[in-house]
């Protein structure tokens, strides 16, 4: 997530070690009272709404050099969606989750041993791709809140995101309903429309706390035949391969 300022009426966030023992819904609502802005919610995400933000099938491969799928989270918390995602990826595929927060990468961490976690920002996508040496990405998967899309570095993250999607990636993002009308919320969809050829937006999710829906994103206009390589210096080169109609 971008970094927002918030009154100091407690240490930074991420500064307090987690007690031991301390299980993710309690993690989860001790960061948001912590941080109402950056967690911006006090539970984690439901089932119902795990389901819908990882619904979307990864395409096959149109090269074996290609083969193994990459599935990137933003903002993934405790890791509700990883759960999922864990089960649905094939030996030898990429899970890659990018968070902020180093107290809840650290839980992630632990109760997630095969994720490849980085505590970074999002906004560093590109750059930690190129540092991997991976491509592009199947599914980029996004828990983060509204306001990390806000701010110079905020208003260009979904361009980002679509520049590092293979031609046939999926970008999912959900969004409290409270918001959708708000500004941001606005925003941000527009935003998606700029940089995505396809943008579909679920039914209410009524059984998540909050309510939620969730934004479906492809055709990212970013993916093709860019080099992330252009973006980030001093990295090896590599482009994205389109495949022939």
């Amino acid at each position: 997530m971008t970094d927002i300022a918030l009154p100091r009426t407690s240490p930074p966030l991420g500064t307090v070690p987690a007690p031991p023992g301390l299980g993710a819904r309690a993690l989860f609502a001790r960061e948001f009272v912590r941080a109402p802005l950056r967690t911006a919610s006090l539970v984690p995400s439901s089932r119902a709404l795990t389901a819908r933000m990882i619904t979307p099938s990864w395409p096959a491969r149109h090269d074996e050099q290609r083969s193994r799928r990459v599935v990137v989270e933003l903002g993934p918390g405790t890791g509700a969606f990883s759960t999922a995602l864990a089960q649905q990826l094939r030996p030898g595929d990429r899970h890659l989750a990018i968070e902020l927060n180093p107290i809840m990468a650290a839980h992630l961490r632990a109760a997630h041993p095969t994720v490849e976690v980085v505590t970074a920002g999002a906004a560093d996508l590109l750059q930690l791709l190129a540092e991997r040496g991976i491509g592009a990405v199947d599914l980029v998967v996004s828990g983060l809140p509204w306001q990390a899309f806000s701010g110079p570095t905020g208003r260009q993250l979904i361009g980002t995101v679509a520049d590092a999607l293979a031609p046939t990636g999926t970008f999912t993002q959900f969004t409290y309903s409270w918001t959708r009308w708000a500004p941001p919320a606005r925003r941000q969809l527009s935003q998606l429309h700029a940089a995505f050829g396809s943008v579909k937006i679920s039914p209410t999710i009524w059984r998540n706390l909050p309510p939620a829906f969730v934004y479906t994103a492809r055709r990212p206009r970013g993916a093709f035949g860019y080099s992330l390589a252009d973006r980030v210096p001093h990295r090896p080169r590599w482009r994205v391969n389109v495949p022939e109609a």
